[in-house]
């Protein structure tokens, strides 16, 4: 198994490897819970109950897509990333494509079923591949760090350190909230660990957090251990129900639209943490990312695999970069994301446990470590700053990595070919800037 893994070549050992993929398990722990309270449409009133997806299956199909998706990264990729249904590709699943579009539930599945396929058609071509290899490596930096100001924003969010403000979008929260002061807790008590150089630091403060988040009577304590395990046949098959009815009903602008969105931001944003999260395990190799195919392999079968079972598109997750930053370098961590996952299944009363006051803390102090790669950045040529800064800002100023991709994407052609660095710009790059500017043009609303 360590000879697999390479432990002794990349540094790395069982004990690093199992904490670092706890941590990346504990940091996105929080999916169990939001996706099946999304894709149930919870938080609408009044709605029919044909429109509503069954909690527990959903959060069965969650759980298995999850431990799917990072076991087949872990085994093949031989990457630190876990995978699990993404943010985001949820809620356009349940508030704009079965909502807004009043495509049934069902159907939505096949669009996610449908953009799996696809993606993994593009992957053993060999394409995908070829896109992320043709990114530059100064906007390879960018994403990384765009990323990472991006989640320490989300962490800041989660922590109630930031707010909603109408006045100028965003302000301070109210730090007497006691939510708020143990997530400021939870980050003072890590930067002092991290500081100090002690491993698995981040894992502690969030062990630590909690246990006081209980002591202190934020966090309640499971009243129960082993749960019952929810059925999944409400789910289970029906991305595969719109295949009995005419084709025409598949067949539409708003399932080309959705399967476009689906393909869009998963390609992207999986793009993205790739880099990201290798980049700071230090994997990547002159600016290229080894096993990239395997690594898109497993995102695209994961997206089948949970459709099938009823869950809106598995993608990789940013939040593997806290299971880096607690020493996770291979495979192995992934592995033991997806058995936690597995596990997930008969414990879900303890997940009670996992509050985005816990969470918050390692979202911010990875985002610190997530920025280093600015200082390897040119940003003395101007052709060059121009698409890296615009792609690290709008990360979290649009909420969307895809969206701080795609316009960052669009600049750097333009500013390379009026700086006469045309030669130096991969044909692939021209290709995603006319690809960036029509989703900018039709698929943005």
């Amino acid at each position: 198994m360590k000879n697999f893994f390479q432990f002794d070549e990349l540094g790395t050992s069982y004990r690093r490897e199992f904490i670092g993929g706890f941590t990346t398990f504990l940091a996105m722990a929080y999916i169990l819970v939001v996706n099946p309270l999304t894709l149930s449409l919870a938080s609408i009133p009044d709605l029919p109950d044909a429109m509503r997806m069954d909690y527990g299956a959903v959060f069965v199909a969650t759980a298995l897509a999850a431990a799917v998706g990072s076991l087949a990264m872990g085994l093949l990729a031989k990457y630190p990333i876990a995978l699990a249904p993404g943010m985001g590709l949820n809620a356009f699943f349940a508030y704009t494509v079965i909502l807004t579009f009043g495509i049934p539930w069902q159907t939505a599945l096949t669009g996610v079923l449908i953009s799996g396929i696809i993606f993994i058609l593009l992957t053993l071509t060999g394409l995908r591949e070829a896109i992320i290899n043709a990114i530059p490596n100064e906007l390879k930096l960018a994403v990384g760090a765009g990323i990472g100001l991006f989640i320490t924003f989300l962490g800041f969010q989660n922590a109630g350190v930031i707010v909603n403000n109408d006045a100028v979008l965003v302000g301070l929260g109210d730090l007497s909230n006691p939510e708020t002061l143990l997530a400021i807790f939870g980050l003072v008590l890590t930067v002092i660990l991290m500081t100090r150089g002690l491993k698995g630091a981040i894992f502690i403060g969030m062990i630590a957090t909690s246990i006081v988040g209980m002591i202190f009577g934020l966090i309640q304590v499971p009243t129960q251990i082993v749960g019952e395990v929810p059925s999944v046949a409400p789910t289970f098959g029906a991305a595969f129900e719109a295949f009995a009815t005419p084709m025409d009903s598949i067949f539409t602008i708003q399932m080309l639209v959705v399967v476009l969105t689906f393909l869009f931001v998963d390609f992207f944003d999986t793009a993205g943490t790739l880099v990201a999260v290798t980049n700071q395990a230090g994997l990547m190799k002159d600016g290229k990312l080894p096993r990239a195919g395997k690594a898109l392999l497993a995102d695209s079968t994961a997206t089948v695999v949970g459709a099938i079972f009823g869950t809106s598109t598995t993608t990789s997750y940013i939040e593997s970069s806290a299971g880096v930053a607690a020493g996770a370098r291979t495979g192995f961590a992934a592995i033991v994301t997806g058995g936690f996952f597995l596990l997930s299944l008969f414990f879900f009363p303890v997940l009670s446990v996992i509050t985005a006051a816990v969470t918050a803390p390692a979202l911010i102090i990875v985002g610190v470590l997530m920025v280093s790669s600015l200082g390897k950045i040119d940003w003395n040529k101007f052709e060059v700053a121009v698409p890296a800064f615009l792609t690290i800002i709008a990360m979290p100023l649009t909420y969307s990595i895809a969206t701080g991709i795609a316009i960052g994407f669009i600049f750097y052609p333009i500013t390379m070919m009026v700086k006469g660095r045309r030669k130096e710009i991969h044909p692939i790059m021209y290709l995603l800037f006319v690809i960036f500017v029509c989703y900018f043009i039709f698929l943005v609303e």
